[in-house]
This record gives C-alpha cells, sequence and structure tokens, in this order.
C-alpha cells in the first residue's frame, strides 16, 4: 500500500467535513416575518394564513417597526393592544422601532390563549444535526402591573429545548436577544414550533420573536478527532507496511 493515493482524498475527506458545517439547507420561508396579508396597525392578529409560512391559533401578533408602543395591533375580539417600554433612547426600558433583523416581528402571549408559531420545514436529512438561530425579546402589555417571567419552548419534531427565563419589570422590555439550538433531524420534514411560555397568570407576559433561520450544525470537535485519528491510524498502519517490506528487501539481499 502506498501513501500517495490516500493522502490525496485526505484533502477531499476535510473539504467533506468542512462542507458539512457550513452548508445552510434548508431554509425558512419568510423568517423575518415580513411577507404578510396584514396591514399596518390593524388587524394584525396572526391567523393560519396571513403570515406567509407560518401558521399559529394562539393569542398572536405581528407589529410593524414602531408600532409596539405607540399604534398597536388590533386584536380580533379585543381592544387595541400595546406593549410596554419607554422609545427614549438610553431609558433602561428602551423599545426600539425595529428588531435586529430590521423589520416586522411577532409577539406572542405567553399565558392567555397560548398557542405555538410553527412551520413545516422540508428538506432535512435524517441524523444531521440543524442549527436553529433566531432574535426573541420580552415585553409586557399596557395597562398592567407585576413583574413577569418570559421564555421561548422551541421544538423540531420531538425534540424541544427552551431559552433562558427572563424576568421583566412591570412594563419593561428586555432588549433582544441572540439564541442558537441545536437539533438532530429524523426525517425529511418536521414541524419547527415556538411555544411562548409567561408569568403570571393574568399580567400579559409576551415574547418577541424575529430573523428565524436554520443551517447545517458545524462539525463537533469529537467529530474531527475522530476524523484525524482515523487518518493517523492509516497513515501508521501504511508507515509500518512500507518499513517491513523494505527490511524484508534488505535481508533478502544479504
Amino acid at each position: 500500500m502506498t501513501l500517495r493515493p490516500f493522502l490525496l482524498s485526505v484533502p477531499v475527506l476535510l473539504a467533506m467535513s468542512v462542507g458539512t458545517g457550513v452548508r445552510a439547507v434548508p431554509v425558512i420561508v419568510n423568517g423575518d416575518f415580513e411577507q404578510t396579508t396584514l396591514t399596518s396597525p390593524n388587524s394584525a392578529q396572526i391567523t393560519t394564513t396571513n403570515i406567509t409560512g407560518w401558521s399559529t391559533t394562539g393569542y398572536n401578533f405581528l407589529f410593524f417597526p414602531g408600532t409596539a408602543t405607540t399604534t398597536g395591533a388590533k386584536p380580533t375580539s379585543y381592544n387595541q393592544l400595546y406593549l410596554g417600554g419607554s422609545t427614549t433612547v438610553g431609558a433602561s426600558n428602551y423599545f426600539p422601532a425595529s428588531s435586529p433583523a430590521g423589520g416586522n416581528f411577532v409577539a406572542a402571549d405567553g399565558d392567555f390563549s397560548v398557542g405555538a408559531i410553527t412551520q413545516t420545514v422540508n428538506g432535512l436529512t435524517a441524523g444531521l444535526k440543524y442549527a436553529v438561530s433566531f432574535y426573541w425579546a420580552a415585553a409586557q402589555q399596557t395597562g398592567y402591573t407585576g413583574v413577569q417571567t418570559e421564555q421561548w419552548k422551541v421544538s423540531l419534531g420531538s425534540e424541544m429545548y427552551a431559552t433562558p427565563v427572563v424576568n421583566n419589570p412591570q412594563q419593561g422590555f428586555t432588549g433582544w436577544f441572540t439564541q442558537t439550538l441545536t437539533y438532530t433531524a429524523t426525517s425529511a420534514s418536521q414541524v419547527l414550533s415556538f411555544l411562548a411560555v409567561g408569568t403570571p397568570s393574568g399580567a400579559p407576559p409576551f415574547v418577541l420573536l424575529d430573523g428565524v433561520s436554520i443551517a447545517v450544525a458545524v462539525a463537533e470537535p469529537a467529530s474531527w478527532m475522530t476524523l484525524v485519528g482515523a487518518v493517523l491510524s492509516v497513515i501508521g498502519v501504511a508507515h509500518l507496511k512500507r518499513r517491513s517490506s523494505r527490511l524484508a528487501r534488505l535481508a533478502a539481499a544479504n
């Protein structure tokens, strides 16, 4: 056995490994919530049809830039809904006009008429790990008092993980967080689900969401160590075989 053919194949193996870690398929449809039939600032409660790619039956809303604390959103069965927070830059509860994704965002009640926001993700490969990334924040509906807690429970298929629980002061705004959760696909198509969770009951805690994306997760360090170990092992075996063969030829010549 010679090393040359094997060594020539090593860059290919490494390229395949790196490629598996960075290719960003499949794609979340309308992960920034910009594609919608809703119009600002009225009729902004999300249904199963008015946000492209997403469905929900919960008390969840689409806010357009700058409307959360000003013009608000109109539920289908209640009065206009606003979120607490200051529009003054530098205030401890400053609520910027837009999310980090730059436009519309979703706000979901984690206590009243709770219902997940879902999308079926296609093009997955069973056994591969996928990183789901998104921006999230927490706020309280205006007109209510008390400290709240908020978080998202996020599922891909039957696998569920949660964001940290945040404690939000009365009429506060937490600021935006960046979150990435990693899942292992079990089939080609699975439901991605965001479920708002909030406490206490009766103090409407809202969890916000924007900029949802998915990508194949980067190979874990253990995977790299396994690959490197396999390469070194094969090189070592080939070297020993070549050395034994050389010694045998020298012995025969003497």
